[in-house]
This record gives C-alpha cells, sequence and structure tokens, in this order.
C-alpha cells in the first residue's frame, strides 16, 4: 500500500516541495491527487531528511496546498519499447499523438538509461550518408558520432533535420536503419512540418517521433530527449539497428533547464544558467557512441539556435566542449539563397577521418576534401581582398580562386531539400571543381588520382 501525504508545503512554478515524507528517493515517480480526483504526475528531485522536492511533469494550475494528495510511486520514469515504436509519433511524455493504439511493450526501461563501462565503447569509424554534399564530402558523419548542427533565428535548419531525416542512411544492403527524432519546445506549424513532411515521403516508417510544443509542460522538455536516447537504445543495442538521432532544438531544452532551476532558487551560473549544465548537457551527448560485440549505433545530430548568432553563449560552447565537433549555418548565405547555407570554414568533424577511405567511402576523398577546403578558403580571403582593394588589384590566379569560391557555393554547397546525393555525385562535382584550378595548385591530392579523376576535358585549357 503506498502511503499518501497531505503535507505540501509550497509550490513555486513547476516545483512542489512536501513535508514529513520517509522513504523517497531521488528521480522517484510521484502521482499528485487533487480535489477533483484529477491525476498529475511528477519526479523527486532532491531529498533533505523528511523534506522532498518535487518535479511537475504537468502544469501546476489547480493544485490546492491543503487539499492535494501525493503518492510516490517507488520507481523511476520509464518507456514502454518494442519494435512496434518505429513509424509512430508520441508526446513528450511518451503518449502516442498519431491516433494509433497504445504500444503494448516487450519491456520497460528507465529513461535515464544506463552507465555506459568506458572500456566497452567502440571507436566510431564507419561511414552514414546523409545526402548533403557538405557533410558528406568535408565534415563527414560516423556511426556513434555526435555532431550538432549551429543555427540561428530564422535559418532553415527545421528544413535540414527533415532532410536529414529522410535521406540519412548507412551503405550496405545488410545494415538496418532508423531515425529517432525529438523536437522540443516547438510550435504546432513546426510540428506539423516535420510529421507531415517524414510521412509524405515514406521515412516515417523506419522512424519515431517525439514531439513536445511550445505548449506543452515546459517539464517534459527534460524528459524529451531522454525518451529519445531510451528508444534509440533499444533499437540499436537490444535490435541490431544503426539508429540516427536529431534532436532540436537544444535551446529550448537549456532554458526549460534554466526555468527548473530558478524555481528551486539555485545559485546561477552564466547568462543564468545553472552550473550545472555542463554536466546535465553530457547526460544527453554521451548516449551516443558504439559497443563493442554489438551491431547496433547511436548517432547523434543535435541542432541548437545560437542566442543572437553568438558561438560563445554558454549553450553552443558548452556543447562544443562534449561533442566531436560542429556545423555551422550562414546569415550571409542564407541571405543569397542558398541552401543548405552550411558556413564550411569553421565547420568540423573531428572524426570524419576515421569514416572515409577506402571500403568506406571512396580512395580519393582524404585528399578532395582537402584541396575543396583549401581552395574555397583562400577563394574567400581573394573575395575580401578584392572588396577593399578592387577586382584590377587582383592576380590571374587570385580572379580564378574568387571564382571557384563562387562556383563551390553555387555547385557544391547549394542543393535541392529534396536533392539526395550519393557520396560519388559529391566527389564527382568535387573533382570538377578542382578541375577549374591550374594543375600544378593541386598539391593536396596524390598524383594517381588526379590522373584517375580528373575530367580531362577541363584539363586542357588550363594547361594552355
Amino acid at each position: 500500500m503506498l502511503k499518501e501525504y497531505t503535507s505540501v508545503a509550497e509550490i513555486a512554478g513547476p516545483i512542489m516541495v512536501v513535508e514529513g515524507v520517509s522513504g523517497a528517493k531521488y528521480d522517484e515517480l510521484v502521482e499528485i491527487e487533487l480535489a477533483g480526483g484529477e491525476i498529475r504526475r511528477g519526479r523527486v528531485l532532491e531529498v533533505d531528511r523528511d523534506r522532498a522536492v518535487v518535479q511537475l511533469f504537468e502544469s501546476a494550475q489547480g493544485l490546492d496546498l491543503r487539499q492535494s494528495r501525493v503518492r510516490f510511486l517507488g520507481k523511476v520514469m520509464e518507456l514502454g519499447v518494442s519494435e512496434d515504436l518505429l513509424g509512430r509519433v508520441f508526446d513528450g511524455a511518451g503518449r502516442p499523438i498519431d491516433g494509433g493504439p497504445p504500444i503494448i511493450p516487450e519491456k520497460k526501461l528507465p529513461i535515464s538509461g544506463e552507465p555506459l563501462n568506458p572500456y566497452s565503447r567502440d571507436y566510431p569509424n564507419e561511414f552514414i550518408q546523409t545526402g548533403i554534399s557538405v557533410i558528406d564530402g568535408l565534415n563527414t558523419l560516423v556511426r556513434g558520432q555526435k555532431l550538432p548542427i549551429f543555427s540561428g533565428a530564422g535559418l532553415p535548419h527545421n528544413q535540414i533535420a527533415a532532410q536529414i531525416a529522410r535521406q540519412a542512411k548507412v551503405l550496405g544492403e545488410a545494415e538496418e536503419f532508423s531515425v529517432v527524432f525529438g523536437a522540443m519546445g516547438i510550435t504546432f506549424e513546426e510540428a506539423n512540418f516535420f510529421i507531415t513532411d517524414l510521412r509524405k515521403t515514406g521515412a516515417l516508417e523506419r522512424a519515431v517521433m517525439f514531439i513536445n510544443l511550445a505548449d506543452d509542460p515546459v517539464i517534459e522538455r527534460i524528459t524529451t530527449p531522454r525518451l529519445v536516447l531510451t528508444c534509440a537504445e533499444y533499437l540499436a543495442f537490444e535490435r541490431d539497428m544503426h539508429v540516427l538521432v536529431i534532436l532540436t532544438d537544444m535551446t529550448n531544452y537549456a532554458e526549460a533547464l534554466r526555468e527548473v532551476s530558478a524555481a528551486r532558487k539555485e545559485v546561477p551560473g552564466r547568462r543564468g544558467y545553472p552550473g550545472y549544465m555542463y554536466t546535465d548537457l553530457s547526460t544527453i551527448y554521451e548516449r551516443a557512441g558504439r559497443i563493442k560485440g554489438k551491431k547496433g549505433s547511436i548517432t547523434q545530430m543535435p541542432i541548437l539556435t545560437m542566442p543572437q548568432d553568438d558561438k560563445t553563449h554558454p549553450i553552443p560552447d558548452l556543447t562544443g566542449y562534449i561533442t566531436e565537433g560542429q556545423l555551422f549555418l550562414s546569415r550571409e548565405l542564407h541571405r543569397k539563397g542558398i541552401y543548405p547555407p552550411f558556413d564550411v570554414l569553421p565547420c568540423l568533424s573531428r572524426l570524419k577521418d576515421k569514416g572515409i577511405g577506402p571500403g568506406k567511402t571512396r580512395e580519393d576523398h582524404a585528399g578532395v576534401l582537402n584541396q575543396l577546403y583549401a581552395a574555397y578558403a583562400r577563394g574567400v580571403d581573394v573575395r575580401e581582398m578584392a572588396a577593399i582593394l578592387g577586382e584590377a588589384a587582383l592576380s590571374k590566379i587570385d580572379r580564378i580562386y574568387m571564382k571557384f569560391a563562387d562556383e563551390f557555393e553555387r555547385r557544391f554547397i547549394q542543393q535541392g531539400e529534396y536533392e539526395d546525393r550519393t557520396i560519388i555525385q559529391t566527389l564527382t562535382i568535387g573533382w570538377e571543381l578542382l578541375s577549374m584550378l591550374p594543375r600544378g595548385e593541386l598539391k593536396r591530392v596524390r598524383d594517381e588520382f588526379i590522373e584517375k579523376y580528373l575530367p580531362k576535358k577541363a584539363e586542357e585549357p588550363v594547361a594552355a
């Protein structure tokens, strides 16, 4: 028989304090029964002697200090899992919102996950194809990696997230692949866009979606990524699937964390965010990876909008410390009408060298990657110099590099929202662009690859 308490001492936003409690444990689930019989849920955030601080999952509106009854359930929050999760849409509390039947679970897993022994981790070293040239060609995504996208207000990160969710695949017929998509604090229109897009293109059949809307309880924003990762861990490590996890928008998650911290009257850290935000974010990001002896993998692509486009803001700053690289979106390229507007120069995938080469992408990939990056960087520098000194001050080779930068943006970076390029198509475009440069400038590509892949007809005018 569960003990009931009517000793609610305080309610502040999503936080409730219950006194005279015995035996309560951290993260334990709590039921709150209102005077009218309505049941709301929460979890224990802190226990201090006989006082328990409870975080409410739903609104505190209507809660009465004297008449509310509180029951501690003796278990943590769990997600019921089975392969029937694929193709379904849930809210931020794990309830179906697609009109389908409830999931009959094979088992229930705690959403906080199980600690992973670092010794058991396997090194990420296999290629995931997103169909987007900037990612596949220059900042390759590797199975088991965590590679965030840093965006800004008004930039098309939602369209990019949907495109990656539609197109991402692992190369090889025998490999099972799925996408687990988590959205936090988004509008109804955005949620409808994601669901409709994935359903229309058939990608929803191999995907699971968890949607927390902007008007849903703020606490659900904290549970949503943990539900997403619990689902991903089941599919990856018990069903041997390669799982891509997309989380958007991590800024909304951090704002929810700050709101709960303020309600608990904790001492704030940078810009009002809790001092433990780094630790909290790491409990999400570090659930990506591979395990020795397991076929499956979890790869993460969190998306966050940088307030005022400030990459030194605590959210992108801490995210960059934990993850293995970052992809930046450019407001300048967006104004030019280029989609997807990836700002190539500050982008970095720290594990890209492990996921490319013979048997993974192609033998020439590393050289093409380095040569394209170097040529584009020089072209951007020349473009800035021309804006100050005028084009008349440029040498012939400078003009070639400036033209290369323009063509690189137009042909390599820019592609259609529904254009799914293979890695071979991406490398082919790269070689076509490199053919604009004099042969002597191709210093980062091996001679045998130049002979094999450089378009021959484009060499002759340059040689002349």
